[in-house]
């Protein structure tokens, strides 16, 4: 009797009464292998040598900001033990004040916490899972910025100006003939605004370096639990971290590219 085929989309026979007659199913797409080494050729750049302007970042700063944390963790169960803590710092925030040369920031530490906790004990040991506890710490501050490299590109301000025509019309019969009148006209409005839409500065992050002391609060034993007498539970974690923040501050400008004479010749 013949194999009857296989169906990859139902991942059945047509035949449902001799499953054990069916084809196997194609698995070839699943096999790996070793490529091999591909070969690459050099080919030198074409620069524009006759000169351009190009709108870039341009940078203004480079400082180095320290930044004070304190905060309390607190863990959803007993833990006995501090196993590792993860770190990465997240910036939500770097916004350069006009004509104030302040710097705001502001983010969080998104700390991975590792924990062990206990299942079963006695005097001599205990036993229990490692969970984890992932929170977010926020951190904000203002720092002074020195424009060490270049300034910011003065802001332009926005201008609204309003002009009339004149207006002559005739006086009424209390006035002499000759007499006439001469104002601005109020049957009209007239304006003139001129909006700019000046860059704004902007940040990246270059790196970050984050001393923390962390203290367990509220350490007790577990009461009526038998339990190695140096062992005690805690829920809560107060925490002191000194981040230290280097960052640019760049802002994109447009900048004058001379022209330059350049040899694509090999040496």
């Amino acid at each position: 009797m013949l194999n009857k085929p296989y169906d990859h989309m139902t991942d059945k026979c047509f035949d449902d009464k001799m499953p054990d007659k069916c084809m196997e199913p194609d698995v070839s797409h699943f096999k790996t292998g070793t490529e091999a080494a591909c070969t690459n050729t050099p080919v030198g750049p074409t620069p524009i040598t006759t000169g351009a302007i190009a709108k870039i970042p341009v940078l203004l700063a480079e400082l180095t900001v320290q930044i004070n944390v304190d905060s309390t963790i607190t863990l959803p169960e007993p833990a006995f033990e501090v196993k590792q803590v993860k770190k990465k710092l997240k910036l939500t925030q770097c916004l350069l004040a006009q004509n104030t040369n302040k710097l705001f920031l502001r983010g969080f530490v998104r700390k991975n916490i590792d924990y062990s906790t206990r299942k079963i004990s006695s005097h001599e040991g205990f036993c229990g899972d490692i969970r984890h506890c992932t929170v977010d710490v926020p951190w904000s501050c203002v720092t002074p910025v020195v424009f060490n490299v270049a300034e910011p590109e003065p802001a332009f301000f926005n201008t609204t100006n309003e002009f009339q025509y004149l207006r002559r019309g005739e006086l009424g019969p209390e006035f002499a003939e000759k007499d006439f009148l001469e104002s601005g006209d109020f049957t009209e409005f007239n304006q003139v605004s001129t909006e700019f839409f000046n860059e704004l500065p902007f940040c990246e992050i270059i790196s970050a370096t984050i001393t923390e002391f962390d203290e367990l609060l509220c350490r007790k034993r577990p009461f009526g639990e038998k339990i190695p007498f140096e062992e005690f539970e805690f829920r809560k974690i107060e925490e002191k971290m000194v981040i230290d923040l280097t960052l640019k501050v760049l802002q994109k400008r447009q900048v004058a590219i001379p022209a330059l004479e350049v040899s694509l010749e090999k040496c």
